[in-house]
């Protein structure tokens, strides 16, 4: 199933499970059936996979800027995590607008993430795992990281103190971003 968020690009993709008395399964991935819903993605061509020890663990917000900009199929494969899109295309109609949808081992969703949006994770259990699908190899030069705290998003901190890395508290405030996107209609 596929549902639209705010974000226009910016989806909810939640694999039908079938389960037993032994378990579930699911298709994780399945770009034909996708497609048959009207959702075309590109290509992927990187898997990552990220553990966070602490709840309240704060990722992001990243990007890779173009020629190597990323899409990215996330999901939670075990725990819960609070997942983040914000819009940073220059023009779009919703430039700085963020979305945020709980993904969890339990719920099984997924969020779509289109190149030219920001991304980023707040874990809400411990022990969180991140995986997620990119549509372009990981480069170095073009990594970049917005910080966490300028962009308006409630983050769901009620009695959680944030663990943020040095690099991501360091980060240019939105306001200061210069974005590398452009909205293309």
């Amino acid at each position: 199933m596929i549902t639209a968020t705010a974000l226009p690009g910016v989806c909810i993709i939640t694999p039908p499970r079938f389960g037993d008395h032994r378990g579930f399964f699911s298709e994780s991935w399945n770009k034909a059936k996708l497609a048959a819903e009207g959702l075309d993605l590109p290509e992927f061509v990187q898997d990552n996979h990220s553990l966070s020890h602490e709840t309240g663990t704060v990722r992001g917000l990243h990007f890779q800027s173009p020629p190597h900009a990323q899409g990215k199929l996330v999901r939670c494969g075990r725990g819960r995590i609070f997942d983040v899109a914000v819009d940073a295309r220059a023009g779009s109609p919703t430039y700085g607008n963020w979305v945020g949808e709980e993904l969890s081992f339990e719920n099984g969703r997924q969020l779509w993430i289109p190149a030219g949006f920001l991304h980023g994770f707040m874990t809400l259990e411990p022990d969180s795992e991140i995986i997620y699908k990119c549509t372009d190899h990981y480069a170095p030069d073009c990594d970049g990281a917005v910080r966490w705290n300028s962009c308006g998003i409630d983050w769901p901190l009620a009695g959680i103190a944030p663990v943020i890395s040095p690099k991501d508290e360091s980060a240019q405030s939105f306001a200061e971003f210069d974005t590398p996107f452009t909205y293309e209609e």
